[in-house]
């Protein structure tokens, strides 16, 4: 119990130091700033510490997380669709849109089922790597977006495999595991999109 207040408390830590970005600047978002990397990767780890405490290990969690997931890979993959400039990147997009809706319109019915109401707007985390990849033009675009699914695609895994053995919500426990195949074949294709837009 020690060890998951811990975790749990981390995770609120490096959430709250994701949610802060610097706006000092004067710029504003939705215009023409840098990709911030290192918000990206302060992400990346605030989001596989959520999902292996609070997402994997509550049902609120789960729901919660798997929804704005959800939301984040549907706009992203629209993103990826309009802007990618390799057709990997494109098909990529059209995958996540078609996966990403179907499993969220499932998971939204089988939550209701259970008592839970999935959120219906994204976090400011999420949003956070929307403004990134809206701010990555041209190559730069397919980079931040293939590093964007690596990570997302990680937290999901950890997200649903976690879940998918809870006893105590066997129809939402099947859907995390019936959504599993389809988070490893997308994180396989991101994996690739990253390697190719490396070089």
């Amino acid at each position: 119990m020690k060890r998951y207040l811990i975790a749990t408390a981390g995770a609120a830590a490096l959430l709250g130091l994701a949610a802060c970005g610097d706006q000092n600047d004067g710029t504003t978002v939705g215009q023409s700033e840098p990709v911030n990397a290192a918000q990206d990767a302060t992400s990346a780890v605030v989001g596989q510490t959520s999902a292996a405490t609070l997402g994997a290990n509550t049902l609120g969690g789960y729901v919660s997380n798997a929804a704005i997931g959800d939301m984040y890979e549907v706009e992203a993959g629209r993103m990826a669709q309009e802007r990618g400039s390799r057709a990997e990147t494109r098909a990529l997009g059209e995958m996540l849109v078609s996966d990403h809706t179907a499993a969220s319109e499932r998971m939204a019915g089988l939550a209701r089922a259970a008592g839970e109401t999935p959120p219906t707007e994204m976090d400011e985390r999420r949003k956070g790597l929307l403004d990134n990849l809206r701010a990555a033009q041209g190559a730069e675009f397919d980079r931040v977006f293939a590093e964007q699914q690596v990570a997302a695609h990680q937290e999901a895994l950890t997200l649903h495999e976690g879940f998918a053995d809870n006893t105590d919500h066997p129809t939402l426990a099947a859907h995390a595991r019936e959504t599993v195949p389809k988070l490893q074949a997308h994180l396989e294709r991101a994996r690739a999109l990253e390697t190719a837009t490396a070089q």
